[in-house]
């Protein structure tokens, strides 16, 4: 099999609207997240969210474009033109052909179908936009994309809730591997901040009425977050002919179903899923330097991961040296597992580990080492990123320093 190497990263969340951004709020710890710009209108139990603060879609697409892309696919496109720019690439006709794109969203375009709700069942509309199924379809991202580079290769999404993006880098990972192709964009978009979606998060009960605090003794819950981490990855051989300067490899996916619960997590799924993905990379525990956590900040997810972590790196687990993201710019849904996973390249390529911030009090069931409140020195080979979405999925990839 090929080896795997990731050339190019865009980014584009709370935290940073490109990826030099994101990088700079990695190191320094700050917070993204910033109360909605729509709170008095909505009135919600939860007053924050990770949004694009001051996202003007004029700034990247013509009028006449932007009203054919919901925000999450615009996202999506943003992510990508700045992979691709990185990445050095030289489209041919035939690298056209044979590109791959594979996305993770699992919500789509919840804002342009929640506007259609609104305009038939409150305001008493007769019609919606022309452009709603194409616009709230989860792979409308996968296919923005597609049109902008006038890639015709493979295309698709893959939608399995917070895993989603994670999924959607695995499977791209897995066909580069293989042969399937040479070159591929993936990653992941979401832009959950719409009126009847917040209401049904509302309505779980699992959102934080203050703050994010993974790991943290007094946590109360996750905060949404909005935005897109997309990649382009090629087979090393590919790259270096090219003279393309790899940015990290990919080594490693893991996946497994917990078979458990619909929404409570299970340690030993998760634990499945990170040792599938270290026996792909043909690396032991002990190797890993750092990991990025799911650590969503509430109660059940962020004790259960630890106990995961425990199975699987038993009298070493003390040693174990990972962090949450979230806290910075929100769970991202569909998308956190390319955020998290660009995040930890991005520690992985420049010899930090990012902190876990709004960290207050030590807990007895959260006892790693989740480096509070500020970022780390640190030089390490390996990194993993961890995505356990509701449904039981487990998605984790494994990356090296090259």
């Amino acid at each position: 099999m090929r080896r795997v190497v990731v050339t190019g990263i865009g980014v584009i969340c709370a935290s940073g609207r490109n990826r030099d951004e994101f990088l700079q709020s990695l190191q320094t710890g700050r917070n993204g997240i910033q109360t909605l710009a729509r709170n008095a209108e909505w009135g919600l139990r939860f007053q924050s969210g990770g949004e694009v603060a001051g996202y003007c879609q004029a700034e990247h697409f013509a009028p006449k474009e932007a009203d054919m892309m919901d925000r999450f696919a615009q996202f999506a496109v943003i992510a990508s033109r700045e992979a691709v720019r990185q990445s050095g690439i030289d489209w041919t006709p035939e690298l056209l052909a044979d590109t791959a794109i594979v996305t993770g969203s699992c919500i789509g375009g919840q804002a342009t179908e929640d506007q259609g709700f609104q305009d038939v069942y409150k305001m008493g509309k007769p019609r919606v936009h022309p452009m709603t199924i194409p616009k709230t379809m989860a792979n409308a991202g996968a296919s923005a994309v597609s049109l902008e580079f006038g890639i015709t290769g493979p295309a698709f999404t893959i939608a399995t809730a917070c895993s989603s993006s994670a999924h959607a880098i695995g499977q791209a990972f897995t066909m580069v591997r293989s042969g399937m192709t040479d070159f591929a964009i993936t990653g992941g978009s979401e832009a959950p901040f719409s009126y009847g979606l917040l209401k049904a998060w509302e309505a779980m009960r699992v959102v934080s009425p203050t703050v994010c605090r993974p790991f943290s003794k007094d946590r109360n819950g996750m905060i949404l977050g909005e935005g897109a981490a997309m990649m382009t990855i090629e087979s090393l051989d590919h790259a270096l002919s090219r003279g393309a300067k790899p940015i990290a490899e990919i080594v490693g996916f893991g996946m497994s179903a917990d078979a458990h619960h619909i929404t409570q997590p299970s340690a030993e799924g998760a634990a499945k899923a990170v040792r599938m993905a270290l026996k792909d990379a043909g690396i032991g525990p002990e190797q890993v330097g750092y990991i990025n956590s799911h650590g969503t900040g509430t109660s059940v997810n962020d004790s259960t991961e630890t106990r995961a972590l425990k199975l699987v790196f038993g009298p070493n687990a003390s040693k174990i040296v990972m962090s949450s993201t979230k806290a910075m710019h929100g769970h991202t849904l569909g998308a956190a597992g390319a955020l998290e996973s660009t995040a930890a390249i991005l520690a992985l390529t420049n010899n930090f580990i990012p902190p876990t911030i709004n960290y207050s009090e030590p807990d007895p069931e959260c006892d790693l080492d989740c480096v509070p409140n500020v970022a780390r020195q640190a030089d390490f080979e390996y990194t993993i990123s961890n995505s356990f979405a509701f449904g039981g999925l487990n998605a984790v990839l494994a990356f090296r320093r090259i």
